[in-house]
């Protein structure tokens, strides 16, 4: 009985002690740390200032990069706008009649050295073959032509010897007879633009470059548009890359279209372009400015045949205008020649006649292609082109 009694005390015992051990090791385990908290950040003290600056910083404005002048560096790039571009305005052409008062006067003044030239020679008392020679070479001088000016030398020998005394209104008289004469006045000078069968009247411009053939283009274009026709222009010269710039310029000027093709295209395709364009607007006239370079170049001769055929699958040319330049003198007739035998001249332009003494290639240049000039280009002004009338050109001439 004992022996059962110290059992269970012993039992007590041991059950007690492995309790108090459970119990102590759970209060000696850690507890998880708190969730962390945001931490309060405190501004680091101000440096310390001397004088003004001493005083506690206060909240100012800031500024932007752009405001900040930075030491050195490169300088802000601005970009502007780019400039709006105006349409140009069209200009309203000086009238025909207008202008041949002004040109006439420009020629008076450029021109008469020849006719007060021989007037002086045929004042003189005695008429002797020294001075029939000075007037020879004076209309030599002039570029009238050999052949030509044999002519009006044997013709003014008679007249002087039948009329005797000589006063120098007789002689102004006499001598504006003879140059009339020899430059014709009953020739049929207007450029043919209206067709009557159909439109548009067909006009092709041909001419060395560096005579004023595409500017001619354009100044005969503001005389019909100032004659109240409608103009589209054809820049067949493809080989100058300036020509049709330089054409579509004067045609905006004056609200003529321009057909173009790409530089060094088919010349003879941009013609017949033109004139298929100018039919289907219903225009009155297409001028086709064609290329010029130097009219020894055999190539260029046959692309001005194959234009002048091209072009005429729509339709006969009407007008067919070579372009000389007054000053090149005997040199232009070479070229009037060479262009002649490619395409059929129909009337002459002679550009740069103004501030020239060599008025006589009139005679020469219509004697050689036996067409007669049909314009005159007095300066560079935009209306400085009008139609050529001998009267007024005899009167510039020799005073009137």
């Amino acid at each position: 009985m004992e022996t059962v009694i110290l059992a269970v005390v012993i039992a007590v015992v041991v059950l007690g002690a492995l309790g108090g051990l459970i119990v102590g090791s759970r209060r000696r385990k850690p507890l998880p740390p708190p969730p962390p908290q945001a931490p309060d950040i405190t501004a680091p003290p101000a440096e310390p200032h001397v004088g003004d600056e001493a005083e506690t910083p206060r909240d100012e404005p800031r500024r932007t990069i752009e405001e900040v002048d930075l030491p050195g560096g490169p300088a802000p790039v601005v970009v502007e706008e780019p400039p709006v571009v105006e349409a140009p305005g069209i200009e309203i052409p000086e009238p025909t009649a207008g202008r041949l008062v002004r040109l006439r006067t420009r020629l008076s003044r450029s021109q008469n050295a020849l006719g007060k030239g021989l007037l002086t020679l045929l004042s003189r008392e005695h008429l002797d073959e020294d001075t029939w020679e000075e007037i020879e070479d004076t209309l030599l001088t002039a570029d009238v032509g050999v052949l030509p000016t044999q002519e009006l030398v044997e013709r003014l020998r008679e007249r002087v010897r039948v009329l005797g005394t000589r006063t120098p209104e007789e002689l102004r008289i006499l001598l504006r007879e003879e140059l009339l004469n020899l430059i014709g006045t009953d020739v049929d000078r207007t450029v043919r633009t209206e067709p009557e069968d159909r439109k548009p009247g067909i006009v092709m411009v041909v001419g060395v470059n560096g005579t004023g053939k595409t500017t001619t283009t354009g100044k005969l274009a503001r005389v019909l548009v100032a004659d109240g026709r409608s103009v589209v222009l054809g820049a067949a010269d493809t080989f100058r890359a300036a020509a049709a710039d330089q054409l579509q310029t004067w045609g905006e000027r004056v609200g003529a279209y321009t057909v173009r093709g790409p530089e060094a295209g088919d010349p003879a395709s941009v013609a017949f372009d033109a004139v298929k364009e100018g039919k289907e607007m219903g225009v009155d006239v297409v001028l086709i400015d064609t290329a010029g370079r130097l009219h020894t170049k055999t190539g260029l001769m046959d692309e001005l045949g194959k234009v002048k055929r091209v072009v005429e699958k729509h339709a006969p040319l009407d007008e067919v205008l070579l372009v000389l330049d007054a000053t090149t003198g005997q040199n232009g007739l070479v070229q009037a020649r060479v262009f002649a035998e490619v395409v059929d001249i129909t009337g002459i332009v002679l550009t740069k006649l103004d501030g020239t003494a060599k008025g006589g290639i009139v005679v020469a240049v219509q004697r050689e292609l036996g067409v007669p000039v049909k314009l005159v280009g007095l300066g560079e002004g935009a209306d400085d082109l009008a139609p050529f009338e001998p009267e007024a050109f005899v009167d510039a001439l020799i005073g009137e």
